[in-house]
């Protein structure tokens, strides 16, 4: 049989001389004269129809005239005719001509020709592999893969099954490694990398490429179920990897999977050798305690740890040109520490040498390695001359439906665009959701997501040239870490986010003269820029319909109902205790608990510390955390009194309490973290429930409790203060902002 392909070279060294009005023909497909092509063939087959090179030939032209059905009729009606001996030869020089004309249309740069090609080569011959991942190839080339494709080509199957060929082993590493940069997160991507690893010859080549695509998972969409597997196939590879062990004990923690998530941090720890893994592995077993909460005596007991090995690594460190230190010695090591005391001169000395060093190193880093990029100050400055606006840049990971979005969005919304240029960037995600293009995306000059390493994004900062670069995120975020410490822009700022960093290329803390005490000037690397109202203000929240009823809670309505709704590393046991003590004290009341942790331990410490209070447990209600933000708002209405957390009071929930107007008690403490609630208390009017010990936050509580007639008057106190109070005024608030931007860009200019 003779073999025709259309590429100047035979399929076969053997294939015979064609007859020569063939030869023309195919001449005519080679010059895309399709229309010339297909004349000549058809009259070639009416008088000659025992050509099938001829039919396969007819059957291509049809096909790139679009004519699907047409070319699918003609090769399957030629192959009907096929005798037993003539099927496979056939089948197997349709599919070269196939092939060799799908590489010729992709050489040419149309894709989409190529890829119907080889839908149409699947359909002729589907155990042909080599083709399946050149669909796949073409479909994320062109943009229209879908996920589900793996298997209905069925190369998970195949994988599962047999062991592929050399040549299919080096087509699938390359697409393996495409779809792992591109698209790791699909299910169906995830499978097809579990049935293709156990087959590969050197599996530990593949750790470095699975972890990335577990962390790229993790930290721009957010779903740990699918960056585990990844994780766990490094681990079946290698047991004893120190960073696999590490992603899996992060992992399983954020999953909600506790006990795993300990697990996995004491194996790390357990093949520790330096003081930096130690102290690194150290901080992720502190993590997964307190992320799983009531174990504080083991809490306690960890955190000292961290800091007798926080200063031993300072006092032996060294610079080396082949270390460079991540930033987690910043963000793992010090997270936990105002969450368990009330301690920020301590804390923030310990915290200040911590980003001194991390600075120090990764600058070090930078200067010997690279001579393209140089941190500001030393830098000159990179402005165009004709720009006169300031140009402002806000970097998150939580400019979405979070906390710090639900609180920085209004900034955004009143920003004065015609003094000021806007940009965003949106660290680790892959773009925005719904809820990031309504309230940041769309309010910006320019907005765009940042990913990377992060010089390349220092590099990009400063080509934007950036005047003023505002962090929301502060020691939340490694990459925040990284960026900022390159000094990318002139002026640097900390707003929100986890108090102040201390990193040194960090030029203010947003504040204001509640949030932080007179004398927090001596012991912030930062300097405070203290607004003159509050560091803080939004128009308010969008409520949802309440979904709790007093009935469904076994409670009466003539009770008192106090609630806290806070994660589980707030749950402080002498705070709890506090709560259980004014409990105690009030008739006829009711404790509702809820929010994020491992429910079982929160549910033990209550009940432990109700027991030894004197307090029924049945006076203890623990809810699951609301669907949505709106609904949780709504539900706040359901408490006549808020207690807050200490030493780590809430932020969020604060404003949330307040906007709804509920009473609520906290207590003043010295740091940031335990003073929110009470600027924002006083920024909305509201004095009755701040306390500044222990004691009066019992008595407060026990007060509020008692006295509905006072619960009435702070109700409308509040209600009063959405049309007053600086809380509520994000516009005034936003004119406070840019007013310290240009004073702080002042600053800069006269050095």
């Amino acid at each position: 049989m003779t073999e025709l392909t259309l590429s100047s070279e035979p399929v076969s060294d053997s294939a015979a001389p064609v007859d020569s009005r063939l030869q023309e023909a195919i001449a005519l497909v080679r010059a895309e004269r399709y229309d010339a092509a297909a004349v000549a063939l058809e009259q070639l087959i009416e008088e000659n129809a025992a050509i099938p090179s001829a039919v396969w030939h007819l059957g291509l032209v049809r096909l790139l005239q679009k004519q699907e059905e047409e070319a699918q009729l003609l090769w399957t009606m030629m192959m009907s005719e096929a005798a037993p001996d003539q099927l496979e030869p056939w089948t197997t020089e349709l599919s070269n001509l196939l092939h060799t004309e799908a590489l010729r249309q992709q050489r040419k740069g149309q894709a989409q020709a190529a890829w119907l090609i080889r839908r149409h080569l699947r359909e002729v011959n589907p155990a042909d592999w080599q083709n399946a991942l050149h669909l796949v190839e073409l479909e994320l080339e062109l943009k229209q893969f879908q996920a589900n494709s793996l298997e209905e080509l069925g190369l998970i199957e195949w994988l599962r099954t047999e062991q592929p060929a050399a040549a299919e082993m080096e087509h699938l590493s390359t697409l393996v490694k495409q779809l792992l940069e591109t698209i790791p997160y699909e299910t169906a991507v995830i499978a097809l990398v579990q049935a293709f690893i156990p087959r590969v010859e050197q599996p530990a080549d593949w750790i470095d490429p699975l972890l990335a695509a577990a962390y790229n998972i993790s930290s721009k969409i957010i779903n740990y179920s699918r960056a585990i597997p990844y994780a766990e196939l490094c681990h079946q590879i290698d047991p004893y990897h120190s960073a696999t062990l590490l992603r899996l004990s992060a992992y399983y923690q954020d999953s909600e999977q506790y006990d795993k998530g300990i697990d996995f941090a004491e194996r790390f720890l357990a093949g520790t050798q330096t003081t930096l893994q130690r102290w690194m592995g150290t901080a992720m077993l502190l993590r997964g305690l307190m992320i799983r909460g009531g174990q504080w005596e083991r809490v306690t007991a960890t955190l000292q740890d961290i800091t007798a090995l926080s200063e031993t690594f300072l006092a032996e460190y060294e610079f080396k040109d082949d270390q460079l230190l991540d930033a987690s010695i910043l963000t793992a090591s010090m997270y936990f520490y105002p969450y368990v005391s009330d301690s920020p001169r301590e804390t923030r000395s310990l915290q200040n040498r911590v980003a001194k060093l991390y600075q120090d190193d990764l600058t070090a880093s930078v200067k010997q390695k690279s001579d393209l990029y140089i941190p500001y100050p030393q830098a000159p400055l990179v402005r165009s001359v004709e720009r006169k606006k300031l140009r402002v840049g806000y970097i998150s990971r939580c400019m979405r439906a979070h906390s710090v979005g639900w609180l920085s969005r209004w900034l955004l919304h009143h920003h004065d665009h015609d003094r000021f240029d806007i940009h965003v960037l949106f660290n680790q995600q892959i773009e925005p959701g719904a809820f990031g293009r309504e309230w940041f995306a769309s309010k910006a000059d320019s907005a765009y997501a940042i990913e990377g390493d992060i010089l390349g994004i220092a590099k990009t900062i400063r080509e934007d040239e950036i005047d003023i670069l505002v962090d929301l995120d502060s020691i939340t975020s490694d990459l925040n870490m990284g960026v900022l410490a390159l000094k990318p822009a002139p002026v640097q700022v900390t707003w929100l986010g986890m108090d102040a960093s201390g990193l040194p290329a960090v030029d203010y803390f947003i504040a204001d003269s509640y949030v932080v005490p007179d004398d927090a000037d001596e012991y912030y690397a930062e300097t405070i820029w203290r607004l003159p109202q509050t560091y803080l203000a939004v128009d308010g929240f969008e409520v949802g319909v309440p979904t709790l009823r007093r009935d469904d809670l076994g409670i009466p309505s003539h009770a008192v109902i106090y609630l806290s709704a806070q994660i589980a590393y707030k749950r402080h046991p002498e705070t709890v205790r506090r709560q259980m003590q004014i409990l105690r004290e009030v008739p006829n009341s009711y404790f509702l608990i809820k929010g994020a942790g491992d429910s079982e331990s929160v549910r033990s410490l209550f009940l432990q510390i109700a027991e030894e209070e004197g307090v029924a447990g049945d006076r203890l209600r623990f809810l699951s955390r609301d669907k949505t933000e709106l609904d949780h708002r709504a539900n706040l209405a359901i408490a006549d009194v808020v207690l807050d957390t200490f030493p780590y009071n809430g932020a969020t929930t604060t404003m949330e309490t307040l906007w709804m107007g509920i009473p609520m008690v906290t207590q003043v403490g010295k740091q940031f973290a335990s003073r929110n609630s009470y600027g924002m208390m006083m920024n909305a009017g509201i004095t009755e429930g701040i306390a500044h010990t222990p004691e009066e936050y019992v008595e407060w509580g026990v007060r509020l409790g008692k006295d509905a007639k006072l619960r009435e008057e702070i109700q409308a106190k509040l209600r009063r203060s959405r049309q007053t109070s600086p809380l509520w005024n994000a516009r005034q608030f936003t004119r406070d902002m840019e007013r310290a931007y240009e004073q702080m860009w002042e600053r800069y200019l006269e050095g």
